[in-house]
């Protein structure tokens, strides 16, 4: 099992830390902690997500850690996928498991998040429930992030499966999102790599 980057370890042991770039432009990133480990701790009740129950099932839950991080425009995109509305989705049945993916902005209030929320999975506190495959970035504004942000996604990346960065979308900055239509190309290779299906005809 891979060393988890939010375990602390006594100074004598504490290797020089080994941070891997985010592909900026093909947005996939090598795998890292697969599953909820030992020893990383419970965060506070105030930087958890909440949680519900629902009876409903999905083939991916976007759980957005921030408002506006963009958990409906990629439910509207892939077929079969729902908006987890900032909220834990727990199965009703017990012995099913909600299939999750992370969705944050890349500024700091959403890299913070994102990384709060991926302690959270990583501590065991859903069990079997949550399976977490990852988590997306969405940029926040047109450009390439800022070397201080780049370093800080860079961190959160290193505690989960895997990470996504896909592109800014002009278009869906100034005119309504419209989901049968072209979109950039990182879209299709990110929701391939999920085994998704497009909702474009």
């Amino acid at each position: 099992m891979a060393d988890n980057p939010w375990v602390q370890k006594s100074p004598a042991s504490e290797p020089a830390p080994v941070v891997a770039e985010i592909p900026a432009e093909k947005g996939l990133n090598q795998p890292r902690a697969a599953s909820p480990q030992d020893g990383v701790p419970v965060p506070d009740q105030a930087d958890r997500l909440p949680r519900r129950t629902t009876p409903h099932s999905a083939t991916i839950w976007w759980l957005g850690v921030t408002g506006g991080a963009g958990e409906s425009t990629l439910a509207a995109l892939a077929r079969g996928s729902r908006a987890a509305g900032h909220e834990w989705p727990i199965p009703e049945n017990r012995g099913s498991a909600s299939r999750v993916v992370l969705v944050a902005r890349t500024n700091f209030a959403g890299l913070t998040a994102a990384q709060h929320a991926a302690i959270e999975w990583a501590s065991g506190l859903f069990g079997d429930a949550v399976r977490v495959d990852g988590l997306v970035l969405i940029p926040d504004m047109p450009g390439r992030m800022p070397k201080e942000l780049r370093h800080l996604a860079q961190v959160v990346a290193g505690g989960l499966p895997n990470t996504w960065t896909l592109p800014w979308v002009d278009a869906w900055r100034f005119g309504p999102l419209d989901p049968t239509g072209d979109m950039p190309k990182e879209f299709h290779l990110f929701l391939a790599a999920l085994h998704l299906n497009t909702t474009a005809p």
